[in-house]
């Protein structure tokens, strides 16, 4: 309790009145989220009531065993036409629960009602999706406070561009697929540069540092895609499996370019930033420094952050590919085939994102020197 009286103390009329809106927003979307099954075109039940019917154990040819479990569901339909109404439904789910999965009392599912089959005015109907957008709600606020709890102001400023950069990419999707002949990467570039801008003078003010992250974040990601898209008309793209591209209307190469002009934004603007802002912080703890040791240091922080750059882009792409790794490998697929057919487009997001990195740190390093020079003279 005292800890407690000690925070609130040290904290502002103005900080006390942001936390207490913030705290009523939090319950505000949680009471909405809870309660906003009238926004929703498609039908929505609740689970009040799971039974277990049957369990089967299957095996397949080459020895992966699993079992197959069924449950009646009784729900109670909570939006449209129907709502109120009890509804029967039949869930199928493996122990694996690769494609479905085990539902419990209280949750919410999207049915589709067949309206015309009713015995004793219980509907039927089927499972068609599941309502997870309490859970989200959750996920993100948790997400806010923490960012506001370690950042302060920085996490507030870092929350605005997220959602900034958030609504601007998901209008800039929407751009082209209103208009198709409208070039995704021409548009991705453009939300590129919106992006970093946008960011980086949001989070870190108007000042020389900002403005070298900015040239040299935009020079890497650049240069980049420029190097990336070299290699590819070199190679005739030999190599490359566009298998999990097949569903869409666009052309396969535009939209791999595309993804990988935003996927490597943010490694390369993590490096712009951390070289300015290094050797910034030497020059203004000791302006008299010299050039050459400003230099010497800007290499060093280089090389100390090119490593886990890397290692990160590396993990983060491959990390996506670890469930299909596992169902390729437990089908006695060959090593060489799943590896090619599943990671060659990751292989080269991370490649590509890793020549960015590499390429930021010596472009980052002289655009900071170029600013720090001419703030000496």
């Amino acid at each position: 309790m005292q800890t407690l009286q000690l925070l609130y103390q040290k904290t502002t009329k103005r900080q006390r009145l942001f936390f207490s809106i913030l705290v009523c927003l939090f319950i505000a979307s949680l009471i909405w989220v809870n309660q906003n099954h009238a926004f929703y075109k498609s039908s929505i039940a609740e689970l009040i009531e799971i039974t277990d019917i049957s369990s089967t154990e299957v095996e397949d040819p080459n020895h992966n065993k699993d079992v197959l479990y069924q449950q009646k569901l009784v729900a109670e339909v909570k939006n449209g036409e129907e709502k109120g109404s009890r509804i029967n439904l039949i869930n199928d789910y493996s122990m694996s629960q690769g494609f479905d999965q085990k539902f419990n009392v209280g949750s919410e599912v999207f049915v589709s009602i067949n309206s015309v089959t009713r015995e004793n005015e219980i509907l039927t109907g089927s499972i068609t999706g599941v309502k997870r957008d309490k859970y989200l709600v959750v996920v993100l606020w948790v997400f806010i406070f923490i960012l506001l709890i370690v950042g302060k102001r920085q996490g507030l400023l870092s929350v605005i561009s997220l959602a900034f950069n958030a609504t601007l990419l998901w209008f800039a999707l929407d751009i082209n697929i209103k208009y198709a002949n409208q070039s995704l990467l021409w548009i991705c570039a453009l939300s590129i540069i919106i992006f970093t801008v946008f960011s980086l003078l949001l989070v870190n003010g108007r000042n020389e540092k900002t403005f070298a992250a900015i040239i040299a974040t935009l020079v890497g990601t650049f240069l980049s895609l420029a190097i990336t898209y070299l290699c590819l008309v070199i190679t005739s793209e030999k190599g490359l499996h566009y298998e999990e591209l097949q569903f869409i209307t666009r052309p396969y190469k535009t939209v791999f370019l595309a993804g990988l002009f935003i996927g490597s934004l943010g490694a390369v603007m993590d490096v712009a930033i951390t070289m300015s802002s290094s050797l910034f912080g030497l020059y203004e703890k000791d302006p008299t420094i010299s050039i050459k040791a400003l230099t010497k240091s800007g290499l060093e922080i280089g090389k100390d952050i090119m490593g886990t750059m890397t290692n990160i882009l590396f993990f983060a792409y491959v990390s996506g590919s670890i469930p299909i790794l596992l169902l390729y490998f437990k089908n006695a697929s060959p090593f060489g085939y799943t590896m090619s057919i599943n990671l060659s487009l990751e292989l080269v997001r991370a490649l590509s994102g890793g020549i960015g990195i590499v390429l930021t740190i010596p472009v980052g390093l002289y655009t900071t020197m170029f600013f720090i020079n001419r703030k000496k003279a």
